[in-house]
């Protein structure tokens, strides 16, 4: 596979602007950590001057954020993170999947064992055994602990407190609008398996700030996993069919905009028709629906909104590595949580630095992904912020273990959910 991707490779000159960008070169100083170093691995591999069985193309392939920081600053445009998922399967191909990842990956890939993880998911969230447990666990359970903190730090609003001013969230439905002259757009929501497993509050406040913002909802039920989480797990075979998948369930919607708000998925269905570029069956399909598929945020900001209610509180935002540095969208939350009246907005030191999240890397590498982490809730703490807001379920659980373990009651939520809440203050929803 990497064998095909020499003009790719070829494109890096080593000229080290990337060093400073990455995460994990900035904290190990290893220079087979960073992306030129990975880049290098590589071509070793595609050459065959190097075994993709070799624990060294293995250890350092692996330690990869994925989080593309590298590309943006890269003077020769190199596609490093289409080039490390091809790396990441040849790796798993060599044998170089761990148990944890192959798990995972079995979860979410089929509907049935999705919908038990979820299932499982909410179970030790709602009922609070997760919160317990975390509690009780001696720190020896590392990695499980962290898992559990994972599923019991992002709370949503219940318990949140405001400045004196606000009022007191409620549940709301469908928003009251009268009817607009232009042609509402006919939208679909990508629901996701994390997202709508653990995060069903977040799909719902998109479902009503979209119907708010004059937009018709279009049910896609056929729909299911993006594949992002297979394509940087090294499974690019699993992500494809998946993809294949859900072009044919959002083709036949036919919508004129797939939405998605977890800033993972819409990176991966923004490059469908790169990922299926070689297969003649799907590749122009694959296109099509690509450029349809629009970030939340991104098509809020295209939209006209409704004013909203007032929300006294201090926000800071952190910026999903797959928002910011893959789909290159850097302003558009920031934007849309500073027109909610009565936020307070702080700016977060490196908010584009990656979170040590990267899907289970917090729990795979606790001990470099914990160094990550905690920089980043040392910069959230540093505002004094009352909410931190990151449009990614992923960041949302990382950050929220991070917070958690530092005692701390800063909650994290979706910008989505900040302005859910401003329009049901308003009266927008009945």
């Amino acid at each position: 596979m990497l064998k095909d991707e020499q003009a790719r490779l070829l494109a890096c000159v080593h000229c080290g602007f990337c060093l400073t960008a990455c995460p994990t070169y900035n904290r190990v100083g290893d220079e087979a950590d960073s992306p030129r170093g990975r880049l290098h691995l590589m071509r070793a591999v595609a050459e065959g001057r190097l075994e993709a069985s070799a624990p060294a193309f293995r250890r350092h392939i692996d330690r990869c954020l994925g989080c593309r920081a590298c590309e943006p600053v890269c003077p020769s445009g190199v596609q490093y993170g289409y080039l490390v998922e091809r790396a990441r399967t040849v790796s798993a191909r060599a044998g170089g999947r761990d148990v944890l990842g192959r798990l995972l990956l079995l979860s979410f890939g089929r509907r049935l064992p999705a919908k038990l993880a979820g299932w499982g998911g909410r179970l030790l969230r709602v009922g609070g055994l997760s919160a317990a447990l975390y509690r009780l666990l001696p720190r020896g359970f590392g990695r499980l602990r962290f898992g559990l903190g994972m599923l019991a730090a992002p709370r949503g609003w219940a318990g949140l407190r405001e400045v004196p001013g606000g009022s007191t969230p409620r549940a709301a439905s469908a928003p009251e609008r009268s009817p607009s002259p232009r042609r509402a757009p006919r939208v679909a929501v990508l629901q996701g398996c994390v997202q709508e497993a653990l995060f069903a509050r977040v799909n719902r406040a998109t479902e009503r700030v979209l119907l708010a913002a004059g937009c018709e909802l279009v049910p896609v039920p056929e729909q299911g996993c993006c594949g992002a989480l297979h394509a940087h797990g090294g499974a690019l075979d699993e992500s494809g069919s998946l993809a294949r998948a859900n072009i044919g369930a959002f083709e036949r919607a036919e919508v004129d905009y797939i939405v998605v708000n977890a800033a993972g998925c819409g990176a991966m269905m923004k490059e469908y028709g790169e990922q299926l570029a070689g297969d003649p069956e799907w590749a122009e399909r694959a296109h099509a629906l690509s450029v349809r598929v629009r970030d939340l945020n991104e098509l809020l900001l295209e939209l006209e909104l409704p004013a909203g209610g007032a929300i006294e509180l201090r926000v800071t935002y952190d910026a999903p590595c797959h928002l910011h540095h893959a789909q290159r969208i850097t302003r558009a939350p920031i934007d849309l949580v500073r027109r909610i009246p009565g936020i307070e907005y702080v700016a977060l030191r490196q908010a584009e630095e990656c979170c040590g999240g990267a899907g289970i890397y917090g729990i795979t590498h606790p001990e470099l992904g914990g160094r990550i982490l905690s920089d980043k809730v040392d910069a959230i703490l540093e505002t004094k912020a009352q909410v931190v807001v990151t449009p990614n379920p992923g960041c949302m659980m990382q950050i929220g273990v991070g917070l958690l373990q530092r005692g701390s009651v800063v909650r994290v939520l979706h910008p989505v959910e900040l302005l859910d809440e401003s329009y049901r203050r308003a009266g927008l929803y009945r």
